[in-house]
């Protein structure tokens, strides 16, 4: 059964940071292009960060490249989102994502999500 289990959200101010995580079954994580997106209420939902399927690229949305940076611990079926300097514009749920695929963006597998709020 997939498992994407997705931590780290809360209430900053502008300008903080915060660290999400999400736990994978290792049956998505190896091979598969991990990442998050993140809907905002009244939004669309919008591609935010991932790697490519061999994990060795990474790529970002314009809007956070340069503040938020993913990572990964493959040991631990681990993939992270550092987001830094944020912004009130930033507040959305962030969904851990596998399988995704940036010519459409869409993805095969997401989490349940975490809220992300910042305060202006």
């Amino acid at each position: 059964q997939v498992q994407l289990v997705e931590s780290g959200g809360g209430l900053v101010q502008a300008g903080g940071s915060l660290r999400l995580s999400c736990a994978a079954s290792g049956r998505v994580f190896s091979g598969s292009a991990m990442g998050w997106f993140r809907q905002a209420p009244g939004k669309e939902r919008e591609f935010v960060a991932s790697f490519s399927r061999t994990g060795l690229s990474t790529y970002y949305a314009d809007s956070v490249k340069g503040r938020f940076t993913i990572s990964r611990d493959n040991a631990k079926n681990m993939v992270y989102l550092q987001m830094t300097s944020l912004k009130p514009e930033d507040t959305a749920v962030y969904y851990c994502a596998a399988g995704i695929s940036r010519a459409t963006m869409t993805s095969e597998y997401e989490g349940q999500g975490t809220q992300v709020t910042v305060s202006s």
